[in-house]
């Protein structure tokens, strides 16, 4: 197998982890869609060569492709973003630990933390992440970990994430962070001193709207520890969604700049647009973190958000005037996606509680694709 460490990261998405020599010499990974394999001696349970404990050879490949690519010891794949996340908060938490985790969260984890957790009896605080100053006030002797994300979903915030990997070292925590927006080409946080890099690989990682998959990246005795519950929980990513996922990635570098360039071209457009009264991209000089965002990533990424003049009104009316984006939940494949998140992400948060994070009702969220830039910018002059 190759490592691929020494590679830069566009070599690496094509060799790392490859098998070597190629299997009957096939250039493209086989799959291996068997549910079990001959016993060959495992003295441990979870080694044992079964699917559901993650290890068919299109596991094997496809973890240390994605080690690689995050700079970390070993990484896990799950069946769903959220299986990544749950089972990795669920490994490192108990009855009576407290966790802390950023303001804004994508809806699925903030549900996760604040109602399924209640009744396992964890305890959260939140934080804001642009504000290092306060997070002490939310520390208690049972603080177990911290959490948050590159890039906020649905509004494109980038949090002070040096000062949260220091604050978690200094204060004996685990840090955790979702690296979905970004993506391993615009920003590798086990770098910047994170414990935990997770993703929903549903997205840019696989790229393509065709699978549902999570990812864990970290140390090596970590993401053991995460394994071995996972293999409990049974959130296992099929051989052949292993097989869809391992063929995105190889495509990554090329796709995401791609979108950093076009994301970047429509944010600038609808700025300067009278109908549109606030854009929110890292890339923009009027971003509050645009300094931040220069320093910590590589590119802005293909996710922006943005609000009409008209509100909620204006928001459907302009989704159904585009002809270009498909309106659709989800995000980082190779069409352009676009929705109401008070619809979608964050449906299930409260009125007041998304006003209160600064989620409108007419927030509109952008996933751009790989169509022509001028393409997209004309179809939403028009709708516009």
């Amino acid at each position: 197998m190759t490592d691929g460490r020494d590679m830069r990261l566009e070599t690496m998405l094509i060799h790392a982890g490859e098998p070597s020599p190629r299997i009957a010499g096939a250039v493209a990974m086989p799959v291996f869609q068997s549910s079990t394999f001959e016993f060959t001696g495992q003295a441990d349970y979870h080694d044992i060569r079964y699917i559901r404990l993650n290890n068919t050879p299109n596991h094997v490949v496809l973890h240390a492709k994605l080690a690689a690519l995050e700079n970390g010891e070993a990484a896990l794949v799950a069946a769903s973003g959220m299986a990544a996340i749950s089972t990795t908060l669920m490994t490192l938490l108990r009855t009576g630990d407290h966790l802390l985790v950023q303001k804004c969260l994508y809806g699925g984890t903030h549900d996760l933390v604040t109602k399924d957790f209640e009744s396992f009896g964890i305890s959260h605080s939140v934080i804001d992440v642009d504000d290092p100053s306060s997070w002490k006030e939310g520390l208690r002797p049972n603080t177990k970990a911290i959490y948050v994300e590159t890039i906020t979903n649905p509004l494109i915030q980038i949090g002070d994430l040096k000062s949260v990997s220091a604050f978690a070292k200094a204060n004996g925590l685990t840090s955790m962070i979702d690296n979905t927006f970004a993506s391993p080409v615009n920003f590798r946080p086990l770098d910047q001193g994170f414990d935990l890099v997770l993703h929903s690989a549903t997205k840019y990682l696989n790229g393509h709207t065709d699978i549902v998959a999570g990812v864990v990246v970290g140390s090596a005795k970590l993401v053991e520890t995460i394994k071995h519950r996972l293999d409990h929980f049974g959130g296992t990513l099929d051989p052949h969604a292993c097989f869809l996922l391992h063929r995105g990635l190889k495509t990554l570098a090329v796709r995401v700049r791609h979108q950093n360039q076009s994301a970047l071209k429509i944010a600038r457009f609808l700025e300067d647009n009278g109908a549109v009264s606030r854009v929110h991209y890292g890339g923009l000089e009027s971003h509050p973190q645009h300094d931040r965002a220069r320093d910590l990533l590589s590119g802005f990424g293909g996710m922006l958000s943005f609000e009409l003049q008209g509100g909620a009104e204006a928001a459907d009316r302009f989704m159904q005037r585009a002809r270009l984006p498909i309106v659709a939940p989800s995000l980082g494949g190779v069409e352009t996606l676009i929705t109401r998140p008070a619809t979608t992400s964050h449906a299930g948060l409260e009125p007041d509680e998304r006003r209160r994070i600064g989620i409108s009702d007419g927030l509109i969220r952008l996933s751009v694709g790989l169509e022509a830039t001028e393409d997209l910018i004309e179809d939403f002059a028009q709708a516009l």
